[in-house]
């Protein structure tokens, strides 16, 4: 088969800038492609069907799934009582499929390219760092570039590269990996992604943190985030110990710089030769920069409130001295009336209308407790920018839209964005990111709050609305703004939903996403029907013409 070619514009690293010459896709190449036994067949059931990388975000994925309340964590989505990965085995095209829109469809021909990259399955590395079935994945990425997809985004996990002892790198997978990419002239987005992947009940694909951090957590379990009944939380380090030397004597930003220098030394052909567009950082559970504040294995479940994370001893020591400081030791807790991980936040005294978060105690709590927060992605990024000097970063906020129409947000609170009614708690965040000159990626672009209000109105949800004060907080200080999915996307009106976020009609300063990422490669997305709706959705985002002759 003879695959179009590629004529590269520009070969600046940062996705705002990245942009390449729209080839012609061929249909009959595409379909022949789809049918090939070795994707259908061949990579997939080596790494399993929970392909959906976990991301903070929760809601419908498209009206297909609208009675059905989905949960992320790890590298599996939950809902109710089966796994996304087990209805998509069940689903044929004709229940994928959606129906025409019933409204006349924005053209988007003529707007600004908008570049689309494509989130890699997370078992495509094993634990042994080799890549699995490459001859499968290379047809699986031929397949993306013959409809113009810019790139790949894929995870590079510490747990892997640095498993057995520290200092220890091994990036030989993800080596080989990078060559076939590059050999196909596309672009990629790497996350350093320094957190536990999976270890959900059904879930095939599961990466711990590396054996030698595991093993001082059990001495030591004050290095993780613990709720206020003292359960643990090994998805991620707390930050707590961001200066604290207490990994084989380096603190734990150091073992993270060490990583990224590792990465751009190991790594620098593919930085020098544009190959690497972005480097997108990981600062917390999921890789985002939030508290584990909804952890499925604690047993929180949509729309659950969550609980704070800040009773280990490190981040209580923190705690203590900020109300010293203040002059009010006795504030040296955490709230004793904010309900439990499921609590709806009326339930609560700390977030119910009216409630505590807004007393003269709460407003303490929640200011030294977000600011720990943004304090945390200001060390790691600032290390970041020394590691990868020159290249575009990138930082991940989750999307937290449940309980937002209330007045506390609560919980965006448990999670560390101080944004109740009467305060933006993104912008010091977004200030933050240009301090260190990143980019910011959101999610949950798709989902629309009418579907979120018919399915769970107790939600009061309201991912629009959060959608647009994240993207204008980012906007107004000038930071490049990418996004992505939060869950499984194959429809029109998510399509067209994720278009009108990327590129907001009417905009008096002409503002667009710098990039979006796809979520994720699977056997669903490449079914015909889905596949040939995914490259119609390309070519409106590449602002080419589209015909559904």
């Amino acid at each position: 088969m003879t695959m179009s070619t590629i004529q590269v514009l520009h070969s600046l690293r940062c996705p705002i800038a990245c942009f390449a010459a729209p080839i012609a896709s061929s249909s009959s190449n595409t379909r022949t492609l789809l049918n090939s036994p070795s994707l259908r067949f061949g990579f997939w059931g080596s790494v399993g069907r929970n392909s959906w990388r976990s991301r903070g975000a929760f809601g419908l994925a498209s009206a297909r799934f609208r009675t059905l309340a989905m949960v992320s964590y790890g590298g599996e989505r939950t809902v109710g009582h089966f796994t996304v990965n087990d209805s998509a085995d069940a689903m044929d095209d004709s229940q994928v499929a959606d129906t025409p829109p019933k409204l006349p469809e924005r053209d988007f021909s003529g707007t600004p390219y908008v570049p689309v990259y494509v989130m890699l399955p997370l078992g495509i590395i094993n634990m042994n760092c080799e890549l699995v079935n490459p001859e499968d994945i290379v047809n699986q990425l031929r397949i993306l570039k013959s409809v113009n997809v810019d790139g790949v985004m894929v995870d590079c996990w510490w747990g892997i590269v640095e498993a057995n002892a520290p200092q220890v790198y091994n990036w030989s997978g993800y080596r080989r990996l990078f060559q076939i990419v590059r050999d196909l002239n596309l672009k990629l987005q790497v996350v350093m992604s320094f957190h536990e992947c999976g270890g959900n009940i059904g879930d095939d694909v599961h990466i711990p943190l590396p054996g030698w951090v595991t093993e001082i957590g059990q001495s030591n379990p004050d290095i993780y985030f613990t709720d206020r009944e003292g359960r643990r939380n090994s998805e991620c380090l707390s930050w707590g110990i961001d200066k604290e030397r207490v990994l084989k004597g380096r603190t734990a930003v150091e073992v993270y710089f060490d990583y990224m220098r590792s990465f751009r030394v190991e790594f620098d052909e593919f930085f020098e030769e544009g190959i690497i567009s972005e480097i997108e950082i990981g600062l917390g559970p999921c890789g985002e920069l939030r508290y584990p504040s909804y952890p499925a294995k604690h047993g929180w479940r949509y729309p659950g409130i969550g609980e704070f994370q800040c009773y280990d001893r490190y981040l209580m020591k923190s705690l203590r001295k900020a109300a010293e400081v203040r002059g009010h030791s006795n504030w040296a807790k955490g709230p004793d009336n904010a309900g439990s991980y499921n609590s709806p936040p009326h339930d609560s005294g700390f977030f119910r209308d009216g409630g505590e978060y807004d007393s003269y105690y709460g407003r303490f709590f929640l200011n030294w407790y977000s600011q720990t927060l943004v304090d945390h992605g200001d060390r790691v990024l600032a290390l970041a920018n020394l590691a990868f000097e020159g290249n575009c970063i990138a930082a991940k906020l989750s999307g937290i839209h449940w309980w937002y129409k209330t007045a506390s947000h609560a919980a965006e609170l448990t999670a560390g964005f101080y944004n109740p009614a009467n305060r933006d708690g993104y912008a010091p965040v977004a200030a933050m990111l240009r301090k260190h000159e990143t980019a910011l990626n959101f999610t949950c672009v798709e989902l629309r709050t009418l579907d979120q209000h018919e399915d769970h109105p107790e939600a009061l949800a309201d991912p629009e609305g959060l959608v647009w004060q994240v993207l204008n907080s980012a906007w107004d200080v000038n930071i490049p703004v990418a996004s992505e999915n939060a869950l499984p996307c194959h429809d029109r009106d998510g399509y067209n939903k994720i278009l009108e976020n990327a590129k907001p009609l009417n905009d008096p300063d002409g503002r667009h996403l710098s990039a979006f990422t796809y979520l994720r490669l699977s056997p669903v997305l490449m079914e015909t029907h889905n596949f040939m709706e995914f490259e119609r959705f390309v070519k409106r985002m590449h602002g080419e013409a589209v015909s559904d002759a």
